[in-house]
């Protein structure tokens, strides 16, 4: 089961809480492939404000397998919904909703680690949820003296991907989480690190519905839409054996689409770029088992020197294959792989899908 939290603990407003700890949050030693990256021009538009979505532009409507609850008359988003996974609709486009989203996460606390308007993509750095602390006899009496002491032991951090489509722009929010862990004797030395948690279903709901209201929706109608949004039957995703890594979806190619977005999104992988017409997710993904065996690679994460290896791209492509679709792995070149990596990277999705 993916994240413990309830989304009615998160429904009051006293449940979440970024700004307080704003200031507080040290940078942190972060798992792989969670920070920006140098681009590869060979994958960017030529002009335009959010031009990376205008390779979007043959997306289609949603499709009806797809739940769809309208908020109210007034507003022009919707929500939709498959599994564990939700996302936005909304009539305006990428260039208009852009600064109101970016202004959504500044106003609740956050800083953001990466903007890229030419990719729809915008990251929170990462941020602690003070709600969560004890609310105890201690911290009640000394306050403020001691308060910056108390720590949850978690961080969290957003992506936003804004993506074109016919008729405006669909809105995906992924949340990432890490976790303070001992990894030595208390006595002694009481040593920890950061490690990755699973991502929280819920608290992206409830930044989903916050992110709603925000951009005009009445609260009342927002945490009703999400409710609404009961979790229909998830088609079923499979390894192929092959030649060639590659996975199978019971689902047409558009909702496909979709939720391998936000699988790669939420699976640790950083989509450089896409391009929905051909169904390709430009993607770098480095295995963090493996990298945490190198005691430098945290401390390269951070260097700018460092160039990024040309192994670690992958592309992400999304086929029709009857009434079903075929997600495979290519290198950097376009060519199929059934590398060690590329296997992992099937096995990863498939585990998404399930959800």
């Amino acid at each position: 089961m993916r994240g413990c939290s309830a989304l009615s603990d998160l429904t009051s407003g006293d449940r979440i809480d970024y700004r307080s700890g704003a200031a507080k949050t040290n940078p942190l030693e972060v798992p792989p492939d969670l920070t920006p990256l140098a681009k590869d021009s060979r994958y960017l538009p030529q002009a335009g404000a959010i031009s990376a979505n205008a390779l979007q532009q043959g997306a289609g409507k949603p499709a009806n397998a797809s739940q769809s609850v309208a908020l109210n008359q007034s507003s022009d988003v919707r929500i939709e919904r498959s599994g564990s996974q939700r996302w936005l609709v909304s009539s305006r486009t990428p260039e208009q909703l852009w600064p109101l989203v970016k202004q959504f996460w500044l106003d609740r606390g956050f800083t953001l680690s990466t903007e890229t308007p030419e990719a729809g993509v915008m990251e929170t750095d990462w941020a602690e949820n003070r709600a969560k602390l004890p609310n105890d006899l201690i911290r009640n009496t000394l306050g403020r003296l001691i308060d910056s002491l108390y720590s949850t032991g978690e961080r969290d951090k957003f992506r936003v991907r804004l993506e074109r489509s016919k008729t405006g722009t669909e809105i995906y929010l992924s949340h990432k989480g890490l976790e303070e862990v001992l990894t030595g004797d208390r006595v002694r030395d009481g040593s920890t690190a950061w490690t990755q948690r699973a991502p929280d279903a819920n608290l992206e709901a409830e930044m989903l519905t916050r992110l709603m209201i925000s951009l005009g929706v009445r609260e009342e109608a927002a945490r009703t839409a999400v409710a609404a949004t009961t979790a229909p039957v998830v088609a079923k995703a499979r390894v192929i054996a092959g030649d060639s890594a590659a996975l199978q979806v019971d689902d047409t190619i558009e909702r496909a689409w979709r939720r391998v977005g936000l699988a790669l999104d939420r699976g640790g992988f950083t989509v450089e770029d896409r391009d929905r017409a051909q169904g390709i997710y430009f993607v770098r993904f480095v295995d963090a088992k493996e990298a945490a065996k190198d005691d430098g690679f945290f401390a390269r994460l951070f260097s700018s020197k460092d160039a990024v290896n040309p192994l670690s791209r992958y592309r992400i492509v999304v086929t029709a294959d009857g009434s079903n679709t075929r997600v495979s792995v290519q290198n950097s070149q376009g060519q199929p792989d059934n590398s060690a990596n590329a296997q992992k990277i099937v096995a990863l999705l498939v585990e998404e899908l399930k959800l």
